[in-house]
């Protein structure tokens, strides 16, 4: 095995100007500076020309016997079959190096030669850490701390005074890296009987492998233990009676101390120090052990002192080995153990915040745990949520993904059809009552439509995220994250227009590119834009006048700047607004507005990122504006795409929570389904996928109606994330139905017309046969089969529907079953989540609707046709002169996301059904290119929502008392 030097156990070495480091090292290292309290040690287990010859000394070919035990046997057979594990290990982990820690007060290196030498005989690293001889428990807790965070090691030994071992301390300790197994719980496990996910002592495994192999057999016999008032004690007796022998226990100072050791076949001298016992006292034949605090320290000793420091050093090894053996069966796919939360639904059905608070969300990490996340995987935000990190994807990267299921809608009324409480009513059923792996990935809610009129998205009634009040309102601050984010960018935007329009070529780029500490030097960020520009310099200084002038000047048009402010809030006054007013900013005077949140680029690149480089690419990539010489700007231009990049760091994390039913639910991300593709996260689809299994489900949700959330969820995410659904589920009510059927227009807020309340088959058929059939055919352009899911109102009778499920069946729909989620809980959807299963075990030939090579005229064409049922399209001059641009700069290739109403197949929010005979005008067309697509309008598209006259807010208020919310729903 190489020579290694471990630079740090827990972080970063940082070493004094002028010392080097390399090899092995044989004397600490003082770290910080000017400091010498903490002192580290990183050496290798192995040398490069074989066993050392010291240890070899205790494997020669004689057996050597003191007191009647054969060191050498019990040496041999340890070390040999923590050999032998190991090999098997790294044949299935080539990559992985058992890794022991020592964490010491004082420099002595006596303890670490021991250990050195047995690690090296079976294959083991061994990093020192030496800390102050006086060091304070504070010091102790820190190093422990790093050594239980570093994936790198596997045991920590603790080699501490017994003063230093206090209770804080030992508990501080990694059970699953304690391989000296002296924490509370590893004890706990010992006394118990269950040390399969626990250590045993080495040093006590090493003296009952004496006892058990002694001259005189044992069992049976009596062993006294003289001291020992640590966890040694207690760790011994508990084994040797284990072992069939029985022990008593004294201690230095007894009386009667003589005459037990007179009457012991077995005695175990436990931290004697200076102490000792007269030979006269011992029964012939009787087995004695000397285990003094330092025994390992004692490494040139030729006696049963330093047989017994090999021994239990070669047991702390085999400890190492298999806590190493322990951590990477823990990376691997963990079978579910789900515990689901019991229902009792009530008629009448509560509201949604009564009934969520009615039921007692199980702690996040006990879920985690249920769903085979590991520790280190979960940060929590409180009690209810928390963020998954990334690493999961690397650690089950080799395992098979579950089957993905999309819940899309018919074109729905402005109330909304419930594709939400439907997707989890489905996990509910999947999970809870068939026992099925499955996961809902759903979009964060804005704070808009919360406080304004639609109000929530948690779900509804017993089909719910919980606790709603913190699904709907800030969550784990990630719209936070991306408004700042968003807003930064404008800001830099103005700042720079400012002094480009105030300063002169020379002055702004000493500005940009200061003199520190007499060097001047560009950031790797200014290096990349001089590439972009084909200045291939990195010295300041060299650049000719005009490449200053090039390098500095961004030149952005004012009047060609698409980048907004975002906030969080429906705020119609923001639409538009003049900025620069102050006379600060020196007549830099420009109209601009304010979309909200979700309606930001940065929030679509987010629900389509892969991973944090993915994304912190296409941050770099996002076009602001056009400079006045007709080029694109992109934030990586301004500077400021790495510091999006740290903003949106915590963002691309998806956050867990729960059903009402305690299955698992990923939120994450929410853009915008007009200009934006209105799906959930790529990101929460992948974990969730790998976390069901093979056999398990994944649900996600997709904006507004089949035409448009769905066939962008095809044409854009799936496209993004290489992956590929197996059923779509198309949620429909009798409502909407009879809406496309002729029935009279509905509006939030307003009472149901009748038509709406009472039976009426024929507006149902109508229905039917016009948008359910066109959103089943929809799905079928794509090659994925369809379940109908016909959510169920309380005004339903039972003819409408079966009508409903009988067309729908024959427009093509695999199965349709009615749904009774929202007043029965999972319970009510166990028809669904039979029929989606069904449909999910026959093959899918998914395939995309065009070919992104295609011309950007010619997608959109092919939407339109194919989806909306137009004749054709037709290009305003300004939207055919901005296809041309886009061409030009090469971003014809990208997939197109259109932005038109969700009322309707068509542009016209008024026609329902099918409308057929119409020509779709585009009267614009935009391009996210950190996103990732071109977004042509039709029509006009609000990005700022506005306030009724009467917002939900009204009715939502605080207990000051309880602190409990109501209103919310």
């Amino acid at each position: 095995m190489k020579l290694s030097l471990i630079r740090s156990a827990c972080g970063s070495l940082r070493i004094h100007p002028g010392r080097r480091v390399g090899g092995l090292s044989r004397r600490c290292l003082p770290v910080g500076s000017g400091s010498s309290r903490f002192i580290l040690r990183a050496a290798s287990g192995s040398t490069s020309g074989g066993a050392n010859p010291k240890l070899s000394d205790h494997f020669g070919k004689q057996p050597r016997k003191e007191n009647g035990f054969e060191f050498d046997r019990s040496l041999r057979e340890v070390v040999q079959s923590t050999k032998e594990a190991i090999v098997a290990l790294q044949k299935r982990n080539p990559s992985v190096q058992p890794l022991l820690a020592i964490i010491q007060a004082g420099e002595d290196d006596s303890l670490l030669e021991i250990n050195k030498k047995m690690a090296g005989k079976v294959g083991l690293n061994v990093t020192q850490i030496c800390l102050a001889k006086e060091c304070s428990e504070d010091e102790i807790v820190e190093e422990v701390l790093k050594a239980n965070e570093d994936p790198r090691v596997h045991g920590v030994y603790l080699h501490l005074p017994p003063a230093s071992l206090t209770s804080r301390v030992l508990n501080t300790l990694k059970p699953e890296k304690d391989i000296d197994g002296i924490s509370d719980l590893n004890m706990g496990r010992l006394v118990r009987g269950d040390v399969s996910k626990g250590f045993v002592s080495p040093i006590a495994s090493a003296v009952l492998d004496l006892l058990e192999k002694h001259d005189a057999p044992l069992e049976g016999k009596t062993v006294l233990l003289v001291g020992g008032e640590g966890p040694l004690g207690p760790a011994l007796q508990c084994l040797i009676e284990r072992n069939g022998m029985a022990a008593l226990k004294s201690n230095w100072s007894s009386k009667s101390l003589q005459r037990q050791v007179m009457q012991a076949d077995a005695v175990v001298l436990l931290g004697a120090g200076n102490m000792d016992v007269p030979p006269t006292w011992f029964r012939p034949g009787a087995a004695v052990i000397r285990c003094d605090p330092n025994l390992e320290s004692d490494a040139t000793e030729t006696s049963s002192k330093t047989g017994l420091g090999y021994l239990t050093a070669a047991y702390r090894t085999q400890n190492v080995v298999r806590s190493c053996s322990r951590w990477i069966q823990a990376q691997q796919y963990r079978p579910w153990h789900l515990c689901s939360l019991k229902l009792q639904p009530l008629t009448p059905v509560p509201s949604d915040i009564e009934i969520s608070r009615a039921q007692i969300p199980k702690p996040v990490d006990q879920l985690a745990e249920e769903i085979g996340l590991l520790p280190e995987e979960l940060e929590a935000y409180g009690r209810t949520k928390a963020k998954v990190r990334l690493s999961l994807l690397d650690r089950l990267h080799t395992q098979p993904d579950g089957k993905y299921v999309l819940v899309a809608g018919i074109t729905p009324t402005p109330l909304g059809e419930g594709k939400s409480t439907v997707t989890i009513g489905l996990v509910q059923a999947l999970s809870a009552h068939l026992k099925l792996n499955s996961f809902a990935c759903l979009r964060q809610p804005s704070q808009g439509p919360t406080f304004g009129v639609k109000g929530g998205a948690a779900g509804g009634g017993y089909a719910q995220v919980i606790p709603m009040e913190e699904f709907n309102l800030h969550l784990t601050g990630d719209i936070h994250a991306i408004t700042a984010a968003n807003n930064l960018v404008a800001a830099a935007i103005d700042a720079r227009m400012l002094h480009e329009a105030t300063q002169s070529d020379k002055a702004l780029f000493n500005r940009l590119v200061p003199s520190v500490n007499g060097v001047r030097r560009f950031s790797p960020i200014q290096i990349s834009r001089l590439h972009r520009l084909g200045i291939n310099k990195t010295d300041p200084a060299s650049l000719t006048p005009q490449e200053v002038s090039t390098f500095a000047r961004l030149d952005l048009d004012p009047s060609k700047i698409t980048w907004q402010r975002v906030l969080d809030t429906n705020d119609r006054f923001l639409r538009k607004i003049t900025v620069g007013q102050a006379s600060t900013e020196k007549g830099q005077i420009r109209e601009t507005g304010f979309d909200i949140a979700v309606a930001s680029e940065i929030m679509a690149i987010l629900a389509l990122a892969d991973s944090l480089e993915d994304m912190k690419n296409r941050l770099a990539r996002m076009v602001v504006g056009t400079s006045r010489s007709g080029q694109p700007v992109t934030t990586e231009d301004l500077g400021v795409s790495g510091a999006l990049a740290v903003l949106m760091k915590d963002a691309i994390k998806p956050t867990l929570m729960q059903t009402l039913e305690g299955t698992p639910v990923f939120v994450h991300a929410g853009p915008f389904a007009n200009i934006a593709h209105g799906n959930s996260s790529v990101l929460a689809d992948k974990l969730a996928l790998k976390l069901v299994g093979r056999d398990g489900f994944v649900v996600t949700e997709a904006g507004f109606g089949a035409d448009i959330g769905m066939e962008k969820f095809f044409n854009i995410k799936c496209r993004a994330s290489g992956l590929r659904p197996n059923v779509v589920v198309l949620v429909a009510t009798v409502r909407a139905l009879k809406m496309h059927g002729g029935g009279p227009n509905v509006s939030a807020g307003a009472p149901l017309p009748k038509e709406y309340i009472d039976e009426n088959l024929s507006l149902v058929a109508g229905g039917c046969n016009s948008n359910l059939r066109k959103q089943i055919q929809i799905a079928h352009l794509f090659g994925v089969p369809v379940v109908v899911a016909l959510n169920v109102f309380k005004t339903d009778t039972q003819a409408e529907i079966d009508l409903v499920c009988q067309i729908a069946k024959e427009c093509g729909a695999s199965d349709a079953v009615p749904c009774h989620h929202w007043a029965q809980g999972g319970r009510g959807s166990l028809e669904l989540a039979h029929a989606v299963n069904e449909a999910a075990s026959r093959p899918s030939y998914f395939q995309f609707l065009y070919n992104t090579e295609m011309p950007i005229a010619e997608k959109i064409r092919t939407i339109a046709q194919k989806v909306y049922g137009a004749d054709d399209i037709e290009l305003s001059p300004a939207a055919k002169a901005k296809i041309d641009y886009y061409d030009q700069q090469g971003y014809g290739s990208l997939p197109i996301c259109m932005a038109k109403t969700h009322l309707s197949l068509s542009h016209m929010p008024d026609k329902k059904g099918a409308p057929t005979g119409f020509v779709l005008p585009i009267r614009e067309v935009r391009a996210s290119i950190g996103a990732g697509f071109i977004y042509p309008l039709v029509g006009t598209m609000s990005t700022m929502p506005g306030l009724p006259t009467r917002p939900c807010f009204y009715d939502i208020d605080l207990d000051p008392v309880t602190e409990e919310i109501t209103g919310l729903f």
